[in-house]
């Protein structure tokens, strides 16, 4: 069982992640709403992926025989100044939730807790890649600029976007 102080903090993460599919899903009908069906495409999969994201601490938590203790869910921002606008506050949202997980990896290295530990390093990697995807999109709206014929082949880039359900393991 892992120490009170440990599933807390998993706890208030399960949270963070899912206020982050709830985000995602707010920026997704922002697109759709604008008729850009790629990036709504691109965000509906991010908030499905941040949904699973949670899961998988649902899952450890209770694997690791600790209380799921579900939080409500506060209301996301569901305005924003453009497309750009969007895109930055996805970036500066994977910053926050990286240094979430980096504050869960002290807190196991602080309990030597290294099964926690171990289980955090997955969501390392994997905000490495969110925050690399973020700006990935964010560079390519800087070089297109004002020009609609290249943002129409961003979302059409974007629309080919495919949701993967992630691996468990049995």
């Amino acid at each position: 069982m892992l120490k009170s102080k440990m599933s807390e903090a998993l706890n208030k993460q399960i949270n963070e992640e899912l206020y982050s599919s709830y985000l995602y899903l707010s920026m997704s009908a922002y697109f759709d709403n604008m008729g850009l069906k790629g990036f709504a495409n691109w965000m509906r999969i991010q908030a499905m992926e941040e949904r699973d994201h949670a899961m998988k601490l649902f899952d450890y938590l209770l694997s690791q025989g600790s209380e799921v203790d579900l939080k409500e869910i506060k209301e996301p921002q569901h305005k924003w100044n453009g497309i750009k606008d969007v895109i930055e506050a996805t970036l500066e949202h994977e910053q926050h939730i990286t240094q979430c997980i980096n504050d869960l990896v002290d807190i196991a290295e602080e309990l030597k807790d290294r099964a926690t530990y171990n289980f955090l390093q997955w969501y390392i990697d994997e905000q490495v890649e969110e925050e690399e995807n973020a700006r990935e999109i964010l560079d390519k709206l800087e070089l297109i600029g004002d020009s609609k014929d290249a943002l129409f082949m961003l979302d059409k880039d974007l629309a080919q976007r495919v949701y993967t359900p992630p691996i468990t393991q049995a």
